[in-house]
């Protein structure tokens, strides 16, 4: 898929395709609400509408990437609603069939944290969670009844953190999709570092990428 982007927005990698395909295999209810969250060009926004969903949503606090997402979907013909800001206070109230977050989650060092405007597409904390965590708190109140959150990170910040704290929540959790790939030039020039924090091993180049799938089960009558 061609997609207009900007300078400084980040681009679909192997992580937006893993989570691309996932949401493919989850088979949407026609006409569902969607959320993407940190949608990028929006990517996961034109997959949802393409997949059936009848209204769809999306959200990036990257001016340049709403901008890029925007313009993605009105290219396609596609209703897609995209806002400016944080993820909370853009779905404040509102619930979804399905949520798609690709959120930032690099591990950095704490002085090097969002250096640079790029920055703030992958710097996510001493240990990759800042936004991993604010999602997993947020998660129940942004799904309908029977809705799907569908995350995808690296397995350097903590796949079972991920599942206990959404299933800590009520949501029905598990992962659904792996892949390998090497270390994109932003892990590789911080590898030493990621060494010396025992986030990955000596030597180690390359990282598992995992989507989570947590549903929101209604609670037997």
């Amino acid at each position: 898929m061609l997609l207009v982007r900007p300078p400084g927005v980040y681009p679909p990698q192997g992580d937006s395709h893993l989570l691309r395909d996932a949401l493919t295999n989850a088979a949407l209810p026609p006409g569902a609400a969607a959320l993407d969250v940190c949608t990028g060009t929006g990517l996961l926004a034109v997959a949802a509408a393409r997949l059936g969903a009848g209204q769809v949503s999306a959200v990036d606090i990257s001016a340049s990437a709403v901008l890029a997402a925007r313009c993605n979907a009105w290219l396609r013909r596609l209703p897609i609603r995209v806002h400016h800001g944080d993820f909370l206070s853009c779905a404040a109230g509102r619930r979804y069939d399905v949520v798609t977050a690709n959120p930032p989650y690099v591990p950095c060092p704490r002085h090097a944290a969002w250096s640079t405007r790029r920055a703030r597409s992958w710097d996510a904390g001493e240990d990759g969670r800042w936004y991993l965590d604010r999602l997993c708190a947020a998660a129940p109140h942004l799904l309908k009844a029977n809705g799907m959150l569908l995350m995808v990170h690296s397995a350097l910040c903590g796949p079972a953190v991920t599942v206990r704290m959404l299933r800590d929540t009520g949501l029905k959790t598990s992962v659904v999709a792996r892949r390998r790939q090497p270390f994109g030039p932003v892990l590789l020039s911080r590898a030493g570092w990621l060494e010396d924090q025992g986030l990955i091993a000596p030597g180690q180049r390359e990282e598992e990428l995992v989507v989570i799938r947590a549903d929101r089960v209604p609670s037997p009558s």
